[in-house]
């Protein structure tokens, strides 16, 4: 079991919030909103998304907050799995039809001040239900709010030809605080699907120049942290950002690999595909 959240891990995941939230605003106002950043969604579309997901985290810590205005959503999300997370969000932006930017800009800076605002005197370790039945963190539903800024803000800049980094400290907190929550307080069904279990234990670590080093270990297809002692079977030396975008799709494993931004080492490297078939993000 690793070590609960740290005041200054707390501190710095709501400044990350605060300042990613703004530059994400900054963006949004130079971009063209009609502008396709996927086969799917426009700039616009894009900062639906990104808006309908600070709504919700803003209800999920409020509860009298009026929720978002998609029919049977609370009964949908404690089935979700990161493999149908992409139909969830079809639904929510078929029945979350305002795309005005300005009203989308207000509205989102609106519900991470509210986040915020009502995560000021509780502890990092406090939970909310969420996706799939997980249990996430205070701590972790910001860093997950600060990644979904990173990963869309870049999905934007590399539609409208502008330049967007991925700041090494902010996107380690996907992993370090996100991801490393919900193995912590329960994942839920959110994994399910994920390959046949194994009876053999798989231990990866991960290792960043960002964040202590995380070990997990997957057995009989479930992810928990692996003991203080266990050896690593494969080592992940990472560059966040990099990981980031690598774990949601938007570079490939091979040009992760061929950049530095990912290295492999460990004794039974060959073993990382299967933990990842469980270990696993929307791509």
């Amino acid at each position: 079991m690793v070590a609960t959240v740290t005041p200054q891990q707390w501190q710095a995941v709501r400044a990350a919030l605060t300042e990613q939230t703004e530059r994400f605003a900054d963006l949004l106002v130079v971009s063209r909103p009609e502008t396709r950043c996927t086969a799917d969604w426009s700039v616009v579309d894009t900062l639906a998304h990104v808006v309908s997901l600070a709504w919700l985290y803003a209800c999920l810590v409020d509860p009298e907050r009026p929720p978002l205005p998609v029919a049977g959503l609370d009964s949908q999300l404690p089935e979700v799995t990161v493999d149908t997370v992409a139909d969830v969000n079809d639904v929510v932006l078929r029945q979350f039809t305002e795309r005005d930017p300005a009203v989308l800009l207000a509205r989102l800076r609106a519900d991470v001040g509210q986040l915020l605002s009502w995560c000021a005197d509780r502890s990092p370790d406090d939970t909310v239900p969420w996706l799939g039945a997980a249990r996430v963190p205070l701590a972790g539903l910001c860093a997950h709010l600060v990644n979904e800024l990173l990963i869309h803000g870049h999905d934007i800049a590399r539609a409208s030809g502008r330049r967007w980094r991925l700041p090494g400290r902010e996107a380690a907190m996907f992993l370090e605080l996100f991801l490393a929550g919900v193995v912590r307080h329960g994942y839920g069904r959110l994994l399910d699907g994920g390959g046949p279990p194994s009876d053999r234990p798989i231990v990866v670590e991960f290792r960043s120049a960002f964040a202590a080093p995380l070990r997990l270990v997957l057995h009989r297809g479930v992810i928990s942290f692996a003991e203080p002692g266990a050896r690593p079977d494969v080592r992940i030396h990472h560059d966040p950002g990099t990981f980031n975008l690598m774990m949601f799709g938007r570079i490939s494993r091979a040009r992760a690999l061929l950049t530095g931004g990912i290295r492999i080492s460990g004794r039974r490297p060959w073993l990382l595909p299967t933990f990842l078939r469980t270990f696993r993000t929307p791509s």
